[in-house]
C-alpha cells in the first residue's frame, strides 16, 4: 500500500488527544457543509435527499482536512467513548423503501380470480334487483361470492405476511462484518455498528458498509458500483478528487459497492439513511413487484382459463337471448338466465390454483430456511429445478476453503511442517537452515491477511483472521513458525520492518508483492529494503535468475534446479496441493511521494532477476458432504464441470476425488478436437459413453465456436484449469449458448464474481467475498455443498407439486361443472348442479382437497429424471389437457351425469323424459306437480355434487404420483406419507354433509338431503378412476417407450 498517510500529528497525552476528538459533536459528522446552518437555526425537517447528495463534500477535502473534520487518527482511529458517543446517532442501516399498503390491499382483494368473482357477484346482486323478483336464493349466492373474496384476500395477505416474515429471518442469518481501527487496534465487527469518523480498512471482495472517504489506497484499488450506477466497468480508486460530483468521484467508497481489486482505508463520513444509497432508497420509494417463472406462468394459464368463462358465459347469455327465450319462452328468466351463466365464471375459476401457488413460496421458503439457504427470490428455486450443467469452482466449494501449510521445500532439501523445529535443533550448525529466515520473512510481511486484534489472546489456530485462504494459511504458519537459533521470531517481525508499498494479489497476475524497509539499520552491509514476491510458479519461473539454498547461500537458477522445482510443484500439485512460489529481490530505497501508479509502474519494472527463495505446498481438505452430493446431482441428469484457477494437476488431483469418474480418459484438448470433428450434438444424448476433458485457460483463450460446440456437445466432464475472472465467464455463456442448457455456478471469491452473474443460478458460500455473495442468487449459509442437490430437488418438486394440483382442479371444479351448464343450455334439462352448488364447490372443497398437494413429497424418481427444459417444458400442454378432458374429466362427469339420471329414472322419468324438455318441465309434466318436480331435482344436484366431490377423491390419490403405484408409494406411511390428503378427502365429506344437511342451506338454497345408496357408489367410481389410473402407471412402467408413456403427463 502506497505510503499516503497524512502527517497528522501524533497524541502526546491522553489529554492531548482528548482534545481531538472533542470535535465529535461537530454538525459536519452529520450533515453536508451546506445544511449546517439550515440545521443550527431549525430542526423542523432534513434537507431534500437529492439536494443532499448534491452537497457531499468530503471528496473535496484533503487527506489530512477529513481527519480533523472527523477528529479521528489514521493509527488509532477512534476511542471507545467516542465511539459510544457517536452509537446515539443511530444503526448504520439504511431503511426499507415505504410498503404502499393500499396498493397491496387491492391486489389482495382484485389479484388472482377475484376479479372474476366480482364480476359474479355484480351480475348476482343485478339478478336480485333490479333484473328480477328478489328470490333469497340469489342473494345467498351473492353473499357466498363476497364471503370468497374476502376469505381468498385474507388467505393472499396471510400467505404473503408469512413469506415476507421468513424471508427476513433467513437474511437476518447474513452477518455483514466490518473492519475497523479504533484504540489502535483492527477489529472485526458488525457493519451496523460503524459510525461516523471510523477508520475502515477494505479488501477486494469487500462490501462497502458505509459512504467513506479513502485516505489510503493501494496503485491497483478498483471498486464496482454497478448496484448504485448501473455500470459494469470497474471504477478505479484514487485519493485525489476527480470530479466535483460526489457520485463519479473516485476517491469516495460509498455504501453497497465493491472492492473487486486492491485495498484501501477510509473514513466513514455518512452512515445508514445519511448514506448516498440510503438517500436513493428514499428518493425512489417502493420496490417494484416481479413475477418469478411459475407465477408468470400460473398468471397466464389464469388469463386463458378468464378468458374461455368470459367467453362461454356471454356464449351462454347469447344462447338465450336468441335462441332460449324466443324458442322456448318461459323455459327461463332473464335473471335466473344470468345466474345460471355465472355458473361458467365460477365452474372454470380453479380458485386452490392461486392459493396453491402463494402457498409455494411458503412451503419451499420454511424448508430452506431449515436448510440454512439464503433463496434470494422463488425463482432461483423454480430454476434450479431446470439446472442441466453445474459449474462448480475448487477452493472454498468442492474444498473446505481451511488452508493448511504441509510443505516447505528449498532447492537443496524438502520440509514437513511438523519436523522444522525438530531438525534444526539436532542440526549441529543451525546455520545450514537460514533459508528458513528469508522465507519466513516473506511469508509474513507479503500478506494480505490480518489478524483481529480482539481475538489476540488465543491461540493462533483459533484466531479470526480477515483475508483470502491462501494468505490465512500462511499467516498462521508465519505466526507460529518459532526458530529462536535462526532468529526467526513473528513478534519482532512486524515491528524491525515497515511496509513501504504493495500490489495486492489478483486472478490476473497470480502473484503479491510488497516493499518493506528495515525500521532501523545497524548491521553494515545488511540491504535495507527488499521487494517480497509470492504467487504461482509457473508465473514467476521466468522473473526469477537464482535461487536461495536451505544454508542461505545464493546461486544461479540453472536448469537443473527449474527441472527440481517443477518436480516438486507436479509431485504436490498431483497430491491437491496449492504450491506457491516465494521471491525477493534487494532494491535501492525507493521515493514515498510518488503516485501510486508510478509506483506500481516502477515495481513492474523490477520485477526480474529475482531470487527463488523456496516453495511451499498449501493443502485443502475437501468437504466431507462433496462426494455424496455430486452422486446426487450426476443422477439427476446434471453435468458437473470444475472451473478454477488453478494449477492443472492440483485441479486435477481434487477432480479425481469428486468429479470425474473416468479421469483415465481425459485426454488433450487438441487431440479431442479431431477425433470428435463431425460431432453433431449441443449437448451429450442418453446414450453417448462418459468422456471426460481437461482445458487450462490458455486453451479456452483459442477456442473456436466449433471448438465449443464439440466440448459442450459431447463431453460429459470438464476440468477447466488456471482460468482467469474473464474466461470463467466466457465458459458460462458459451455453455449456455449451446443447446437448452440452464448453467449454475457456485463460488465463493472474487474471482468468481463475473460468472456468477453471468449463470442462471449462482450459488455463493457463505464464507465467500462479498462481491461473491451479492452476485449470486442463492446462498448457503452454512457453506453445505450438500444444500444443493436438496434446492434441486426442491425446484423440481414445487413444479411436480403445482402441476399436481393443476391435474387435480380441472376434471371435477371446472369441467365436470362446465358440462352440468351445457348440458342445461344445449340439452334443454334442468340444471344438474345449481349455481351455489359450482360456486361452493370451487372455493371450498376444490381448495381444501388441493392445497395437501403442495406438501407432497418428492417422488422416487424424481432427482432420476432429466432436467426440465424451461423453454419447452411448461406447466399445461397439450398432454395435459388430453388427460383433463380425456382420461380424468371423462370419467368424472359421465360417472356425475349418470347417478343424476339414475334417480330420475327412479322416480319414473326416464332419460328421455328428461332431457329436450326446455319449458315443457312444470306443472303436469308426467304427472307431477312443480313441487315434486322441484324436490327431484334439488335431490339430483346434491346427488351430481356428492358424486362429483367424492370421486375427485379417487382423482386425488390418482395425480398423487406421476408413475409409482400408490401401492409403493401411498400416503399413510412410508417416506411420502401426507395425512394432510386425508384430512382433506374427510373435509370435502364434510363439506358436502354439512350443505346438504344444514337448515339454513336447505332454506336459502335449496339443497335437500339424498338417498344412502347416492353416498356409497361414488365411493365406487373413485375407486374406479384409480385403478384406470394405476393401469395407465403399470403400462408407462413397463412399456416406457409405448403409445400410452408417451402420451404420460
Amino acid at each position: 500500500m502506497s505510503d499516503t498517510t497524512p502527517s497528522a500529528p501524533e497524541p502526546m497525552s491522553e489529554k492531548g488527544y482528548d482534545i481531538q476528538i472533542a470535535f465529535v459533536f461537530n454538525p459536519h459528522l452529520y450533515l453536508p457543509r451546506s445544511c449546517v446552518k439550515e440545521k443550527q437555526t431549525t430542526l423542523k425537517s432534513l434537507p431534500d435527499p437529492a439536494d443532499a447528495i448534491g452537497n457531499i463534500d468530503a471528496h473535496l477535502l484533503s487527506v489530512d482536512e477529513v481527519y480533523t473534520r472527523y477528529s479521528t487518527h489514521p493509527t488509532i482511529g477512534l476511542e471507545l467513548a467516542a465511539v459510544r458517543r457517536r452509537e446515539r446517532d443511530g444503526k448504520n442501516i439504511i431503511s426499507p423503501p415505504p410498503t404502499v399498503y393500499w396498493k397491496k390491499t387491492l391486489n389482495y382483494i382484485f389479484g388472482g380470480f377475484n376479479f372474476l368473482m366480482w364480476i359474479s357477484f355484480i351480475l348476482t346482486i343485478l339478478c336480485y334487483e333490479p333484473l328480477g323478483p328478489p328470490v333469497p336464493f340469489t342473494l345467498g349466492v351473492a353473499v357466498l361470492l363476497i364471503i370468497v373474496i374476502v376469505v381468498s384476500a385474507t388467505f393472499y395477505a396471510l400467505v404473503d405476511w408469512n413469506a415476507n416474515k421468513i424471508m427476513q429471518s433467513i437474511k437476518s442469518l447474513i452477518a455483514h462484518e466490518a473492519v475497523v481501527i479504533r484504540d489502535g487496534n483492527q477489529q472485526i465487527i458488525k457493519a451496523a455498528d460503524i459510525v461516523v469518523g471510523d477508520v475502515a480498512v477494505l479488501s477486494a471482495g469487500d462490501r462497502v458498509p458505509a459512504d467513506m472517504r479513502v485516505v489510503q489506497a493501494s496503485s491497483d484499488l478498483r471498486f464496482d458500483r454497478s448496484l448504485l450506477t448501473g455500470e459494469s466497468e470497474m471504477v478505479p480508486g484514487a485519493l485525489d478528487a476527480t470530479s466535483d460530483n460526489a457520485l463519479e468521484a473516485r476517491n469516495l467508497a460509498l455504501t453497497s459497492t465493491f472492492v473487486v481489486r486492491g485495498t484501501c482505508h477510509g473514513i466513514v463520513f455518512a452512515t445508514g439513511d445519511r448514506t448516498v444509497m440510503g438517500r436513493l432508497v428514499k428518493m425512489s420509494g417502493e420496490t417494484k413487484f416481479k413475477l418469478t417463472t411459475i407465477q408468470r406462468e400460473m398468471w397466464f394459464f389464469t388469463k386463458i382459463v378468464s378468458y374461455i368463462a368470459v367467453f362461454f358465459f356471454c356464449l351462454s347469455i347469447l344462447l338465450y337471448g336468441v335462441w332460449l327465450r324466443p324458442s322456448y319462452p318461459g323455459y327461463d328468466t332473464p335473471s335466473s338466465a344470468i345466474v345460471n351463466s355465472i355458473g361458467c365464471l365460477t365452474a372454470f375459476v380453479p380458485q386452490g390454483l392461486p392459493f396453491c401457488v402463494a402457498l409455494s413460496l411458503t412451503v419451499v421458503a420454511r424448508r430452506m430456511a431449515k436448510r440454512h439457504v439464503l433463496v434470494k427470490n422463488l425463482a432461483t428455486i423454480e430454476t434450479l429445478g431446470c439446472m442441466s450443467v453445474l459449474c462448480s469452482d475448487k477452493t472454498g466449494t468442492l474444498t473446505a476453503g481451511k488452508m493448511m501449510v504441509e510443505n516447505i521445500a528449498f532447492l537443496d532439501d524438502v520440509f514437513v511442517i511438523e519436523e522444522i523445529n525438530e531438525r534444526v535443533a539436532k542440526a549441529s550448525n543451525p546455520a545450514i537452515f537460514s533459508a528458513f529466515k528469508a522465507l519466513h520473512q516473506i511469508a509474513r510481511l507479503c500478506n494480505g491477511a490480518k489478524f483481529d486484534a480482539t481475538t489476540n489472546h488465543l491461540p493462533v489456530q483459533d484466531r479470526m483472521i480477515k483475508g483470502d485462504p491462501t494468505d490465512t494459511a500462511l499467516l498462521r504458519f508465519s505466526e507460529a513458525l518459532s526458530i529462536p537459533e535462526l532468529g526467526v521470531d513473528a513478534s519482532t517481525l512486524q515491528s524491525d520492518y515497515q511496509k513501504k508499498f504493495e500490489i495486492p494479489f489478483n486472478s490476473s497476475n497470480k502473484w503479491m508483492l510488497s516493499v518493506v524497509s528495515r525500521v532501523s539499520t545497524t548491521e553494515r552491509n545488511v540491504e535495507s529494503t527488499w521487494m517480497f514476491v509470492k504467487g504461482a510458479p509457473d508465473v514467476l519461473f521466468p522473473s526469477c535468475g537464482s535461487v536461495l539454498q536451505s544454508d542461505g547461500k545464493v546461486v544461479k537458477l540453472t536448469s537443473s534446479a527449474r527441472q527440481t522445482f517443477a518436480t516438486l510443484q507436479e509431485d504436490w500439485s498431483s497430491r491437491g496441493q496449492r504450491v506457491l512460489m516465494l521471491c525477493r529481490k534487494p532494491i535501492e530505497e525507493i521515493k514515498t511521494g510518488l503516485p501510486p501508479h508510478d509506483m506500481e509502474n516502477l515495481m513492474y519494472k523490477e520485477m526480474c532477476d529475482l531470487t527463488l527463495v523456496g516453495l511451499i505446498g498449501i493443502c485443502d481438505p475437501p468437504r466431507p458432504d462433496v462426494s455424496s452430493s455430486i452422486s446426487i446431482i450426476r443422477r439427476a441428469g446434471v453435468r458437473i464441470f470444475m472451473v478454477t484457477g488453478d494449477f492443472k494437476l492440483t485441479a486435477l488431483a481434487i477432480a479425481r476425488q469428486h468429479v470425474v469418474d473416468t479421469i483415465e480418459d481425459i485426454r488433450a484438448a487438441a487431440s479431442e478436437k479431431n477425433s470428435l470433428e463431425n460431432y453433431p450434438l449441443t449437448q451429450p444424448s442418453d446414450d453417448d459413453p462418459i468422456r471426460s476433458l481437461v482445458l487450462t485457460g490458455e486453451d479456452v483463450a483459442s477456442l473456436t465456436s466449433f471448438d465449443w460446440n464439440v466440448i459442450v456437445g459431447a463431453y460429459t466432464e470438464i476440468v477447466f484449469a488456471r482460468t482467469t475472472p474473464d474466461q470463467k465467464m466466457r465458459i458460462v455463456e458459451e455453455i449456455k449458448a449451446r443447446g437448452d442448457n440452464t448453467v449454475a455456478v457456485t463460488g465463493d471469491g472474487v474471482n468468481d464474481a463475473p460468472a456468477l452473474r453471468a449463470a442462471d443460478i449462482g450459488v455463493a458460500m457463505g464464507s465467500g467475498s462479498d462481491v461473491a455473495k451479492e452476485a449470486a442468487a442463492l446462498i448457503l449459509l452454512k457453506n453445505d455443498f450438500a444444500s444443493i442437490p436438496v434446492a434441486i430437488e426442491l425446484g423440481r418438486l414445487v413444479f411436480d407439486n403445482l402441476k399436481k394440483v393443476t391435474m387435480y382442479l380441472m376434471p371435477g371444479g371446472s369441467y365436470a361443472q362446465f358440462m352440468a351448464i351445457l348440458a342445461n343450455v344445449l340439452l334443454g334439462m334442468q340444471m344438474p348442479l345449481n349455481p351455489y352448488q359450482q360456486t361452493c364447490y370451487s372455493i371450498t372443497n376444490d381448495v381444501i382437497m388441493s392445497i395437501p398437494l403442495m406438501y407432497e413429497k418428492p417422488e422416487w424418481d424424481l432427482m432420476q429424471r432429466k432436467p426440465r427444459n424451461a423453454r419447452t417444458d411448461r406447466l399445461t400442454d397439450w398432454r395435459f389437457f388430453f388427460h383433463i378432458v380425456l382420461f380424468y374429466g371423462l370419467m368424472l362427469w359421465p360417472c356425475a351425469m349418470a347417478m343424476w339420471f339414475l334417480y330420475m329414472d327412479q322416480q319414473g322419468l326416464s332419460f328421455e323424459k328428461v332431457i329436450l324438455t326446455f319449458n315443457q318441465w312444470g306443472d303436469g309434466w308426467q304427472g307431477y306437480t312443480v313441487g315434486q318436480l322441484s324436490q327431484f331435482v334439488n335431490v339430483g344436484q346434491g346427488i351430481y355434487y356428492v358424486t362429483v366431490a367424492i370421486g375427485q377423491c379417487g382423482t386425488l390419490l390418482a395425480v398423487c404420483n406421476r408413475r409409482v403405484s400408490i401401492l409403493q408409494s401411498n400416503p399413510l406411511w412410508g417416506p411420502r406419507r401426507n395425512l394432510l390428503l386425508l384430512v382433506g378427502m374427510v373435509g370435502t365429506i364434510l363439506i358436502c354433509i354439512v350443505n346438504l344437511y344444514g337448515a339454513g342451506f336447505q332454506q336459502v338454497f335449496g339443497t335437500t338431503p339424498i338417498p344412502g345408496m347416492y353416498w356409497g357408489l361414488p365411493f365406487t367410481f373413485a375407486l374406479g378412476i384409480l385403478l384406470m389410473d394405476e393401469t395407465r402407471k403399470a403400462i408407462v412402467r413397463t412399456y416406457p417407450k409405448s403409445f400410452i408413456a408417451w402420451l404420460a403427463w
